[in-house]
């Protein structure tokens, strides 16, 4: 991966990014991370998240419209781990995490809005490759999302 700064990426592409409200913290040893979009949306509910880190990554991350619910977490360690077995490179969710302190030992980069210790339900609902809209960004199937300690910015195109 070509180390980049989203600051950077903000003054020489800002015609072609569209940059996330910010509100997320960083989970995981991997706080940069970038590569193309693949898509979750759920309610408080995660089997779609397992079916998507259960599968080839190919250096993808993997951005989860959890509807910015703070009630139960999307993703935890065992979740985590999967990922970077299947090769994702980072996970992005509009809602919460679990297992913190053990992702925070993990190679891998995870951006969520908080923590919350209950996990969520399992009745296989949920969409996957779908368009987003959150944080004020559209995230599209197939994009190119850059995410570091200063923030996530969305290209409808690899930048580098």
């Amino acid at each position: 991966m070509k180390d980049f700064k989203t600051a950077d990426l903000c003054d020489d592409y800002s015609a072609q990014l569209s940059i996330v409200a910010p509100g997320f913290l960083s989970f995981g040893q991997c706080s940069r991370f970038c590569g193309q979009i693949s898509t979750v949306k759920c309610f408080e509910e995660n089997s779609l998240v397992r079916e998507a880190v259960s599968s080839a990554g190919k250096g993808r991350v993997l951005v989860v419209d959890g509807a910015a619910s703070m009630r139960c977490a999307l993703l935890g360690d065992q979740l985590a781990t999967l990922a970077i077995k299947n090769n994702w490179k980072g996970i992005i969710i509009n809602g919460c995490i679990r297992d913190s302190y053990d992702i925070s030992m993990m190679q891998i980069g995870i951006k969520a809005l908080a923590t919350h210790p209950l996990k969520s339900q399992k009745r296989g609902e949920g969409e996957r490759y779908v368009t987003l809209e959150f944080s004020g960004v559209t995230f599209r199937e197939g994009d190119y999302v850059y995410a570091d300690e200063d923030g996530i910015a969305v290209a409808a195109r690899s930048l580098f």
